[in-house]
């Protein structure tokens, strides 16, 4: 888990999957069980309260980033109560707002791995690709809608050999990034740098 200050009043909280099994959750939890997911916040606000040393209390707007195969990302935001309103020093009010995230990116890097990885790829059937260099870093962005959830799995567990789930969002890739190769990468890697 990986804490960031943004702003006096708000933080990001970065949370891998590994992280959520440490804790004893699932992807599948977070959507169904809404007691332990309570208990999950509650310890991470601890642990950030303790990191950051901030003090919680009144309201705390929680927004829940999922990311396919990275993990998530969650922003809080401290709002203050008016004085008039009577705080209850054990009870910390959370607003959440989950937001999963359907796209596929990963980043790798070195050029020859993302070479190495498209070599494997045809055999999983992927529709739509693209391949996108940013910050001394190569990401390569995956058609999201894959047949099934364990074909995702296969995609994810083959992709995570070659590099690393990104946290960056495909609508910064494209605003800032520059495109190395559009639509059909994997197809075309393997045109032009196949031994």
């Amino acid at each position: 888990m990986r804490i960031e200050r943004i702003s006096t009043d708000q933080f990001k909280i970065f949370l891998t999957f590994d992280d959520l099994i440490e804790r004893g959750f699932t992807r599948e939890d977070l959507w169904h069980d809404a007691s332990n997911v309570r208990t999950l916040f509650s310890d991470m606000m601890y642990e950030a309260s303790s990191e950051l040393g901030m003090e919680f209390e009144g309201m705390l707007l929680v927004q829940v980033h999922l990311m396919q195969a990275q993990g998530m990302h969650i922003f809080v935001t401290h709002q203050y109560d008016d004085a008039d309103i009577e705080i209850d020093d054990e009870y910390i009010e959370m607003k959440v707002t989950l937001d999963e995230s359907k796209e596929l990116i990963f980043s790798f890097d070195d050029f020859e791995d993302v070479i190495a990885v498209a070599g494997y790829l045809p055999n999983m059937h992927i529709k739509e690709s693209n391949v996108y260099f940013m910050e001394n870093r190569y990401f390569m962005m995956l058609d999201p809608y894959v047949q099934t959830a364990r074909h995702k799995e296969n995609i994810i567990g083959l992709m995570s050999e070659f590099a690393h789930p990104s946290i960056l969002t495909s609508h910064r890739l494209q605003e800032y990034g520059k495109i190395i190769f559009e639509s059909d990468a994997i197809a075309k890697i393997n045109h032009y740098f196949a031994s």
